[in-house]
């Protein structure tokens, strides 16, 4: 029983890494269109930045829970 609540976790983990990466890929995308306007709006795009860099760092705070234990 304890292995499926492993499994699911571990799913669900995986799951929502895709979404941020996902997320954070967009952001990447918008960034770039909004600096290439003419009209750029520097607050923006530095609210924007500051989400991409908070979720880069919950991917890395994911991915590092999904490396696996090797003192187990």
């Amino acid at each position: 029983m304890m292995s499926d609540n492993v499994e699911v976790d571990t799913f669900g983990k995986f799951s929502r890494l895709k979404e941020l990466r996902i997320e954070h890929r967009d952001l990447d995308v918008a960034i770039a269109e909004l600096a290439g306007s003419p009209h750029v709006d520097q607050v923006r795009i530095r609210r924007l930045k500051k989400k991409k860099l908070q979720l880069k760092d919950m991917i890395n705070r994911l991915e590092s829970q999904l490396i696996p234990d090797l003192n187990a």
